[in-house]
Formats: C-alpha cells, sequence, structure tokens
C-alpha cells in the first residue's frame, strides 16, 4: 500500500508523533509511507510533503482572527497539496488534524469525494463536527448536537475577535465532511467515540488508544543526577508536562497546589513558556518544553506522582508516557483521561477538586511502591503499546482498501 497522511505537524507534539509512528508501522511491514505537514517538521522515517508557506499560515490566522472562518483560507496551498496527491495517487489518505491554518477543508474533501479515495480520519478533539471550538465541556455547550450559533468560545482557539461565523461553519463542515463516502473516523478515546455517535458525522467510528514507544519510555535507573541538579534530594516530586501551558491544562490549579503542599513536596513543570517560569512560587519548578524522549523519560521515572489537571483533553499521551515509565498518574474527569488508569494505578479527581487533589497527591505519594510501579508499567505494556495499537490502523487500512 501506498499511504499519505495529513497533520499540521509531523514528528512533533503529540499528534505529529502519532502520525510518524503509524507511518513506521507501515514501513515495518513494506508499505509505502508520506506525511503532508503544515509545519514543524522534525527528521521522519516517511517521506515528507510540505504544505503552503509560513506567510500563508499567518494569512489563514489573520481570516480566522477577523472572520471566524477557520479550516476555509489556504487555497492556494490546498490546490498545491492536491497537485502533489494527483503524482503520488496514494492507495489511502490518513487524516490528523485538518486545523491549524494550513489547509483549506472544502477543496480538499471535493477533491477527495470526487476521486473516492479511502479515508481514515483519527480525531484528536471536537473541531470536526462543532461551529468553531475544539472543545465545549469546559463551558458545557451542547448546541453542537443540534445547531451551533452564537459560540460562547469564539475568543478561545482557533481565536475571531470580530465575527461569530459559528452557525455557517457548522452547517458547511457538516455538508463537506458527509459527502466522502468511503471514510472511517477513528478515536483515541471512548469518550470521544460516543460524541462523534451523537454528531452530524455518519461515518462509521473505532476507537484506537494511542499507544507509545516503550523501549523509550520506561523506568530509569538512575535518577540521581536529576535530582541533585535540582536540589531535590529528599522531597516528594509532583510532575507535571503539556506542550503548551494554559488554564485549560490546569497551569492555575498547579499554582494552587504549591500553595497548599507541606515543604517536603515539590511540583515539577515540564513545558512552560520563560514568560511563565518567572511567575512561579517558589516551590515550583519550571523547565522548557523539550523533544528529548530518553530525557522526558527519566524525569517521569524520578517523579513520585504524575498529576494532569486538565480541563479539556480527549486522551492525552502524557498519561500513558508516566505509566510507561512506573509512575502512577492523578487525573481529572476529563474527557478520555480517566481511561489511562485503573484503581491500582492512579486515580480521578473532579475537575477544580483542588483539596481532594491534594490529598490525592499525598496518598500516593505516601503509598507510592515498587509493586505499584510495575502495575503502572504493566498496564502500559498491556494496553499501550504504539506496535499494537498502530496495527491496528495497518489493519483498517487494509479492511477498507478491500
Amino acid at each position: 500500500m501506498r499511504i499519505l497522511q495529513i497533520n499540521t505537524t509531523v514528528n512533533s507534539g503529540s499528534t505529529g508523533r502519532i502520525a510518524e509512528d503509524i507511518g513506521k508501522v507501515l514501513i515495518a511491514h513494506e508499505h509505502e509511507s508520506y506525511i503532508a505537514y503544515g509545519r514543524g517538521n522534525r527528521p521522519s522515517k516517511s517521506k515528507l510533503l510540505k504544505i503552503g508557506t509560513r506567510f500563508g499560515v499567518y494569512w489563514h490566522g489573520l481570516l480566522t482572527l477577523l472572520t471566524d472562518r477557520h479550516g476555509f483560507g489556504s487555497k492556494r496551498a490546498t490546490q498545491k497539496l492536491i497537485a502533489e496527491i494527483e503524482k503520488l495517487k496514494p492507495d489511502a489518505i490518513g487524516l490528523h488534524n485538518i486545523h491549524g491554518y494550513y489547509i483549506n477543508i472544502e477543496i480538499l474533501f471535493n477533491y477527495i469525494a470526487q476521486k473516492n479515495i479511502p479515508i481514515i480520519w483519527t480525531l484528536h478533539d471536537c473541531w470536526a463536527f462543532t461551529g468553531h471550538c475544539t472543545y465545549f465541556d469546559s463551558v458545557s455547550c451542547e448546541k453542537w448536537k443540534t445547531q451551533c450559533g452564537k459560540c460562547p468560545k469564539t475568543n478561545m482557539y482557533p481565536k475571531s475577535i470580530e465575527l461569530d461565523n459559528s452557525f455557517k461553519n457548522f452547517n458547511d463542515k457538516k455538508r463537506i465532511f458527509n459527502q466522502v463516502q468511503n471514510l472511517q473516523i477513528v478515536t483515541p478515546s471512548h469518550w470521544l467515540k460516543e460524541l462523534v455517535k451523537e454528531s452530524y458525522l455518519k461515518h462509521p467510528v473505532t476507537c484506537i488508544h494511542n499507544g507509545i514507544d516503550l523501549n523509550q519510555f520506561r523506568p530509569a535507573k538512575n535518577t540521581d543526577y536529576l535530582r541533585e541538579k535540582w536540589q531535590l534530594q529528599n522531597k516528594k516530586i509532583v510532575l507535571g508536562v503539556a506542550s503548551i501551558w494554559d488554564e485549560r491544562k490546569g497551569l492555575l490549579d498547579f499554582n494552587q497546589l504549591g500553595l497548599l503542599l507541606e515543604d517536603n513536596y515539590t511540583i515539577l513543570l515540564i513545558g512552560l513558556t520563560q514568560k511563565q517560569i518567572d511567575k512561579l512560587p517558589e516551590n515550583i519548578i519550571g523547565i522548557s518544553r523539550t523533544e528529548n524522549t530518553k530525557e522526558l523519560a527519566i524525569y517521569y521515572s524520578m517523579a513520585d506522582v504524575f498529576v494532569n489537571p486538565t480541563y479539556q483533553d480527549n486522551f492525552p499521551t502524557t498519561n500513558i508516557e508516566a505509566l510507561a515509565c512506573g509512575t502512577p498518574v492523578i487525573t481529572y474527569n476529563t474527557g478520555g483521561s480517566p481511561e489511562a488508569i485503573d484503581a491500582e494505578t492512579g486515580e480521578i479527581v473532579e475537575k477544580g477538586a483542588i483539596q481532594l487533589l491534594k490529598q490525592a497527591i499525598e496518598y500516593w505519594c505516601e503509598n507510592n511502591s515498587e509493586d505499584t510501579s510495575k502495575k503502572c508499567r504493566t498496564r502500559a505494556e498491556n494496553l499501550f503499546n504504539k506496535e499494537d495499537r498502530y496495527q491496528e490502523y495497518l489493519s483498517i487500512y487494509e479492511e477498507i482498501l478491500k
């Protein structure tokens, strides 16, 4: 098979790494793998196609900001992509995040429908079936079930400062996405799968949990040098990791925790900007974003507990990365985040319940044992091995081409 995947990034961030790992599985089974991306590429095993330019991304962003028509810019970039697809003639296309200021959904889907190309579309959020937002649970909005309009989140990504076009976007996307016949939707969580069933999308949907490289993410034998580097000897370490930290990811909740936890606890947050680091309380250590998975695995291994106070999410890979390194996970009851753990490998806390979050941290830090670490690792091995999970994608490609 010759498979083309399309995503905002390649081998960078969670969706970029997922596309990269699916490509590796395809290549390992002697198929051809191509990835078309908008920005932020890193070295890849797949053959790469660049979509558009940096200026085009900025222009699409400006269009969104002024008109709230995200996904309807980048016309020239998408036409050039279609010309490349015509040359490539893939047997099937794997879509991931097609929002991100780099592609025109109407031009792309009209072409796909005309050519009847088989599509596997992995939804990493809810944008495909709303008139604007990527997540709506933070404002308890259910307009997406019937008709979006008067959107309460136009000031959030993809941000608009002038207009609210959520009504038109909703109807246009409903028409555009449902015109393709040979399309299979994949969701990384059962939570999102159930939402898709309630939406206007009329395609078959299945759940495949994200997988990770268990050789890269594994319990590290020596973490002493990092403890010495950050002066964390005799400290209970509470770890948080995100590619972008904001209120949605629970940064303010960590700040509150920093004021509540005793002096023998230290919070370590990875992925912050320098501006955010400068504003942290004294007992929170901030580290900028890293693409070094080996170093990240050492931080996971060093932590007594991994905490993910996310307010809106699908199926965070950080949860399963922590488990693979033998670290229990405490997460808010958000989206598919709780699906990563069970009662022996972590705890679920209701959103914003800071005191309960504090109590959960204290419990797991005090009761984290070698047995707990083994159970975390075993759960990751049994459920989140990328070789197993992305083999399921290969099976879907083979089935849809039949």
